[in-house]
């Protein structure tokens, strides 16, 4: 879709080129018959833009907004947990632009932090491990560290 946003903006462009050369030949032409004018009248004549000039411009101009708006990328969502989801359900291929290469906005599983973070820790599983350990006669755990110790 993208070549044809690229043409509506080209066009646009060649309007509101169209309409810019016609307004500078309209103000040359005015600009003409006032230097001839102020030769036989006193008072200057003021001559405004002609409206298909005017209009041609607004046109040109909206035309070039179109083709813009149709070339830009879709919004990312503002919600976090939206785009982080879409992340999880489609992965790289979600973040493929128009030139067929990941975006690099694309930073991979965005729970990954959560999800390798220690879990909460069990005090009443520790204090057992710990009653255990005491009733064993509080050995240590592997021969070379026993030896160390001496």
């Amino acid at each position: 879709m993208t070549w044809i946003s690229k043409s509506i903006t080209v066009f646009g462009g060649l309007l509101l080129a169209h309409a810019c050369y016609s307004a500078q030949e309209h103000s040359a032409l005015q600009s003409l018959r006032a230097s001839t004018a102020a030769l036989t009248s006193p008072s200057p004549a003021v001559a405004t833009l002609p409206i298909d000039i005017a209009v041609e411009t607004v046109v040109a101009t909206l035309v070039i907004l179109l083709g813009l708006v149709l070339n830009t990328r879709p919004l990312r969502p503002i919600q976090w947990r939206v785009w982080a989801g879409k992340v999880e359900r489609e992965g790289e291929e979600g973040f493929i632009d128009s030139s067929g290469e990941v975006s690099r906005d694309y930073i991979g599983n965005p729970f990954r932090f959560l999800e390798t973070r220690p879990g909460f820790i069990d005090i009443r599983k520790q204090r057992k491990e710990f009653a255990d350990w005491v009733k064993n006669g509080g050995e240590r755990l592997g021969a070379s560290a026993g030896a160390g110790a001496q």
